[in-house]
C-alpha cells in the first residue's frame, strides 16, 4: 500500500513526519510517487494559530475529495491541543496526537482490518521522557533536519505550545550521535539541530545546548552544523564563546524576538529585555564573523499602542536583520491573551505589518549587499533550470550561479557580485 504525507508547520514537523514515513515503510508500505493514488494520506497538523486550525481542516477536506477512498490520519499539534475539535474532523479515520506516535502503524493495520474510526489523543505527561524516533533519509540531498529537543516551559501568553508539546525534553546524546552518524555516512553534508524550545536542550538531563552541537561537529563527513529557531535570553557571552570554538557551526542565528519594546514583552510574558537582547546580538557579530541575525516579529499584540509599535519598528530597523519573518496577532483559544483587553484592530495590524515588513526589507536588502565582492562557500541544493544552479552559504545567504557541471551537493567556492531583493548572485571561484 502507497503512502502520502503533508505537513503543516514548522521544520520539527518536518523532522517527525519523516520518522513517521519511515516506521511505515519498515512496516511494508510504500511511499507515494508523484501522480499516483494513496492508500493512505498522513497529515502532520500545526495548531500555532486559529489559521492553522483552518488550514488544517482545508486541507483534510481536500484530501478527502481527492482521495475518497484512502485512508487518511490526522496528528500532530492541533489534535494534541485541541483533541474534542480534531474529533469532530471526521475526514481523518485515525487521529493521534503528538504523545504516541508510536502507536501510528498498528493503528493502521487495525484500520484497514475493521474499518472502525480511531481517536486515540494520550495527555502529556510530567517528566515524560523525549520520544524515542530517527530518520535514515530525507527529500533534500544536503541537508538534514534533526529534531533534538521537545516541549516548552515558558507560557508566552499568546502560544499554545506548551499545551500541544508538554515541557522541556531532550534527545541523549548518543542518540543523536548514532542518527547522525548514520546520515553522515549516506552522504549528507549539513545538520540543523531543531527543537520547539531548541535553547532548552539538556535541561532535563544535565547537558547544554552546546553539548549536542560539540557531538555533531565531531562526527566524520559532516561540514556544516546549523541551528534551528533560538530563545535568546540563552546567550551568554560564554556560551558564544564556546560556540565559536567549533568551526562547523554556521554564523546563522534565528533569535526570536516578537517586539522591540519592553512593554510589549512584558505582556507577552518573554523572558528577555530589548537591551540584553542587544547585547546578545552585538556578541554574536563581535564573535562569529559575517554573522546572519534572523527573526520573528508581531504586530498588534493587545495593547500595542502606537508608541510602543513605533520602539519595535526603531528596534528592528536599528538591530539591521538580515531576515525577519514578520505576522499579525492573532486570538488563539486557551491563551491569556485571547482575552486579554485592548485588542487591536484587523485595520491597524495590516498596516502596522506593512511598516514593519518595509523597514525589515530594507535591512534585508542592505544584508545581502553587504555579501558582494566576497567569496564564500556555498553548499549547492538544486538546479533551478539548464545550468543554473542555488544554494546557500553558511550565514544561510541564497546565492545562484551558472555552471556546465552538475555541483548539487558539493561545497562550492562562489565569488559573489551582485544582489538583488531575495538573493546573490555570483560566479564560480578559481580554485
Amino acid at each position: 500500500m502507497k503512502v502520502s504525507t503533508i505537513t503543516l508547520g514548522c521544520k520539527v514537523n518536518q523532522y517527525e513526519t519523516q520518522a513517521m514515513l519511515n516506521q511505515l515503510l519498515q512496516g511494508g508500505f510504500f511511499p507515494c510517487q508523484a501522480g499516483e493514488d494513496a492508500d493512505i494520506i498522513l497529515l502532520n497538523s500545526c495548531t500555532v494559530t486559529s489559521t492553522s486550525d483552518h488550514k488544517v481542516k482545508q486541507t483534510l477536506h481536500k484530501a478527502r475529495r481527492e482521495h475518497p477512498h484512502a485512508v487518511i490520519v490526522l496528528t500532530g499539534c492541533m489534535p494534541q491541543a485541541f483533541p474534542e475539535l480534531a474529533e469532530d474532523l471526521t475526514d481523518a479515520d485515525i487521529v493521534l496526537g503528538n504523545s504516541n506516535r508510536s502507536s501510528l502503524l498498528p493503528h493502521i493495520l487495525q484500520y484497514l482490518s475493521t474499518r472502525q474510526r480511531i481517536i486515540d489523543i494520550v495527555p502529556h505527561q510530567t517528566k515524560e521522557k523525549f520520544e524515542s524516533m530517527s530518520v535514515e533519509n530525507f527529500y533534500e540531498r544536503t541537508r538534514a533536519f534533526i529534531k533534538i529537543q521537545d516541549g516548552c516551559n515558558r507560557f508566552c501568553s499568546f502560544c499554545i505550545i506548551p499545551y500541544a508539546r508538554g515541557r522541556v525534553r531532550s534527545k541523549p546524546l548518543e542518540d543523536l550521535i548514532a542518527e547522525v552518524t548514520q546520515l553522515s555516512e549516506k552522504g549528507y553534508k549539513e545538520i540543523v539541530l531543531t527543537g520547539i524550545n531548541l535553547s532548552a536542550f539538556g535541561q532535563d538531563i544535565n547537558l547544554h545546548l552546546c553539548d549536542a552541537v560539540e557531538a555533531v561537529c565531531a562526527i566524520n563527513g559532516i561540514e556544516r552544523v546549523r541551528l534551528g529557531s533560538l530563545e535568546p535570553e540563552q546567550l551568554s557571552k560564554e556560551i558564544i564563546v564556546r560556540l565559536a570554538k567549533q568551526q562547523k557551526l554556521c554564523p546563522q542565528f534565528h533569535l526570536s524576538l516578537q517586539s522591540g519594546c519592553d512593554e510589549t514583552l512584558k505582556r507577552m510574558n518573554r523572558h528577555y529585555t530589548t537591551e540584553e537582547y542587544r547585547t546578545i546580538v552585538q556578541n554574536l557579530r563581535s564573535t562569529f564573523d559575517n554573522a546572519a541575525i534572523t527573526t520573528d516579529i508581531m504586530v498588534g499584540f493587545p495593547g500595542e499602542t502606537e508608541e510602543e509599535f513605533l520602539q519595535s519598528l526603531a528596534f528592528a530597523q536599528e538591530i539591521a536583520f538580515s531576515k525577519v519573518h514578520v505576522f499579525a496577532y492573532s486570538q488563539r483559544p486557551g491563551t491569556k491573551a485571547c482575552n486579554a483587553p485592548n485588542q487591536i484592530t484587523k485595520k491597524i495590524k495590516e498596516t502596522r505589518s506593512k511598516q514593519m515588513i518595509r523597514v525589515t526589507n530594507q535591512t534585508k536588502q542592505a544584508f545581502l549587499n553587504q555579501q558582494c565582492n566576497t567569496t564564500q562557500n556555498v553548499l549547492v541544493e538544486r538546479e533551478i533550470s539548464a545550468n543554473l544552479y542555488e544554494g546557500y552559504t553558511a550565514n544561510y545567504t541564497p546565492v545562484q550561479f551558472h555552471s556546465d557541471q552538475n555541483l548539487c551537493g558539493q561545497l562550492v567556492p562562489i565569488h559573489i557580485t551582485k544582489a538583488n531583493e531575495n538573493e546573490c548572485y555570483g560566479t564560480p571561484a578559481a580554485t
